[in-house]
């Protein structure tokens, strides 16, 4: 791609904010990390209480980049089948008998798996391997899921009874884990006069499918230093015990971050990146990216819980330890 179309790609992410904006009032950092997790390739985790218009947020960006889009609502009795498809008997004109493969809603853009946490454990792990191969495998038989492929997932932290909470090997697939917070005293009035009255406002179509999959690769393509690439290694193992420096990680921390928190931090930091128009990473980008690809990924010991200590203390306390430079 040459300088002019690189510009006229980045110049569609701006107008994909104010398309978004066209029905969703404020949320901006929830919906630059969706970008952001988008650009980067991702898969994107949101936690949030009813009411915040998470859905309605994934759904108008669904439309303003034309992407296909499915919504599975996880319930305890959602099965597998449910979700990737079924092979159904068929009979041809001769009246020989076969089985045709009929995909489930997996095979889509955009997806939205609400409330991934109110399904049982072996309908959470027929994700598994579309999350991180992006196909599934059926009889046998792979079929490949279509391009891009988005997976955003919501889970409600305050109903807890009859939920499952997903295992960490699942967890770590997503990319980011984004906190969706209530609206200020300003936006929830202006949320008020918008949706109460006779208006709908209309989502405008910014780009296609085609727009997002050189984005991507263009996100891959942002520079970044081997210093910075250095300073985030040393992050990663410090938040592991067996190999950390840091008390505070010793004491209140059962297992660190994998290899694949670096590798979602350093694409996320580029994503920020493109997202502010540059075209390489600045230690701010990887400082900004730390809490959504890393507070899913530390696993805390009992000692933390009983003394109420979270995954953000912990990050906090770290982050000012080791300095990206």
């Amino acid at each position: 791609m040459n300088e002019e179309q690189v510009s006229e790609l980045l110049s569609k992410i701006k107008e994909l904010k104010k398309a978004v904006h066209q029905v969703i009032v404020g949320q901006d950092e929830v919906l630059d990390q969706l970008i952001i997790g988008m650009l980067a390739s991702g898969h994107v985790l949101l936690e949030g209480v009813p009411g915040l218009a998470k859905t309605l947020m994934i759904q108008s960006l669904s439309k303003a980049l034309d992407f296909s889009f499915k919504r599975i609502q996880f319930t305890p009795d959602l099965m597998p089948s449910d979700i990737l498809g079924t092979e159904i008997l068929q009979e041809d004109e001769k009246g020989r008998r076969y089985f045709k493969f009929t995909p489930g809603p997996v095979f889509t853009n955009m997806l939205l798996a609400d409330e991934i946490n109110r399904t049982p454990p072996k309908t959470q792990s027929a994700l598994l391997e579309l999350m991180q191969e992006y196909n599934i495998t059926y009889a046998g038989k792979k079929y490949d899921l279509p391009k891009p492929f988005f997976l955003l997932a919501t889970q409600n932290p305050i109903e807890q009874s009859g939920t499952f909470p997903l295992p960490e090997a699942q967890v770590d697939r997503f990319l980011l884990y984004i906190k969706v917070g209530y609206p200020s005293e300003a936006e929830e009035e202006q949320i008020l006069t918008l949706t109460t009255g006779g208006a709908t406002p209309e989502v405008p179509v910014i780009c296609n499918a085609n727009d997002i999959l050189k984005l991507q690769k263009l996100c891959r393509e942002v520079h970044i230093d081997k210093g910075l690439i250095s300073s985030v290694t040393r992050l990663i193992r410090q938040t592991r015990p067996d190999t950390s420096s840091e008390s505070i990680i010793k004491e209140y921390v059962d297992w660190g971050a994998g290899p694949r928190a670096g590798q979602a931090l350093i694409l996320a930091a580029k994503g920020h990146a493109l997202l502010n128009q540059r075209y390489a990473v600045i230690p701010e980008d990887l400082e900004r990216m730390i809490y959504p690809t890393l507070r899913h990924r530390l696993i805390l010991n009992f000692k933390a819980v009983s003394e109420k200590m979270e995954v953000t203390d912990i990050l906090s306390a770290l982050s000012k330890i080791i300095k990206i430079v």
